[in-house]
């Protein structure tokens, strides 16, 4: 780990009970992707609270349509580089597309992301029989594991596009009753993607964990965006759930600093970032 300023505030990691804590009194957590040193020291300045290396960076770092082609080895590499960023904030990496698809490849991907490029939990996507597996089998030789439910984007092609999931009550229901499935298989975390409002706030009124919304409402114990979309810079349309936090400001610094206080406050997201 390094420290490239001084201004870097001096802060106790961020740890899994101290997440849960956070969520036990009320105080939103504030996670943001990273891809690498530069862009983690600068969540560190901030004093975000998570990083994640996600899959995403197959999209605004690659530049695919999908992070279907993120490999073990991208994210080894990608979660190695925002280690040597941090200090205090914790580091979460994804799991790629596939890692998944038995207990030795989930164990293997876990130990590697962990041992070998520093992250503190792994995040994992979906809450299927050998997703319930691979989640009880990392959490008992002590890798701690986030779950992703709603829209997860390596199910892209099953769901047609990046679309809206729980919209419909029985839809709204199978979430929820995943959500405490991944609890239950020692899920530490969760990331509540693309959801309505209500099933967001129902989600997190249901379980122990702490809940981390993007597109999932205001209700939630914390929010994340994708850098680049929280900086502007995503090529395209930005997504609903996301806000421009450059616009108006002069560094990327004061960008995110902006973005942890709003989330703090609960001033983000507004109902314009929001699904009904």
């Amino acid at each position: 780990m390094y420290v490239q300023n001084a201004s870097v505030p001096d802060r106790k990691p961020v740890t899994v009970p101290g997440l849960l804590a956070m969520k036990t009194q009320g105080r939103r957590i504030v996670m943001l992707t990273a891809y690498d040193a530069s862009f983690a020291w600068q969540l560190e300045a901030a004093g975000v609270d998570v990083a994640l290396v996600g899959d995403s960076l197959g999209m605004v770092v690659q530049g695919h349509a999908s992070t279907l082609p993120v490999t073990l080895e991208h994210m080894v590499y990608h979660t190695a580089a925002v280690a040597r960023g941090l200090s205090a904030t914790m580091l979460v990496a994804d799991l790629p597309f596939m890692a998944d698809r038995d207990v030795a490849h989930v164990l293997e991907a876990g130990a590697r992301l962990v041992g070998e490029a520093g992250a503190a939990m792994v995040k994992i996507e979906g809450a299927a029989p050998h997703v319930l597996e691979a989640i009880a089998a990392l959490t008992a030789r002590a890798i701690p594991v986030c779950a992703h439910l709603g829209l997860t984007p390596q199910s892209v092609h099953k769901f047609g596009g990046f679309r809206i999931q729980g919209r419909e009550q029985a839809a709204a229901d199978r979430v929820l009753a995943e959500a405490l499935a991944v609890q239950a298989a020692g899920a530490d975390l969760l990331v509540m993607e693309g959801v309505p409002v209500e099933l967001g706030q129902r989600v997190t009124a249901a379980l122990k964990i702490p809940v981390i919304g993007i597109g999932a409402g205001p209700h939630c114990d914390g929010q994340v965006l994708v850098i680049h979309d929280m900086l502007g810079i995503t090529p395209g349309k930005r997504p609903k759930f996301s806000k421009d936090f450059l616009a108006g400001r002069d560094s990327v610094g004061a960008a995110i600093a902006a973005y942890a206080e709003d989330v703090r406050s609960g001033a983000f997201p507004a109902p314009e970032h929001c699904f009904n």
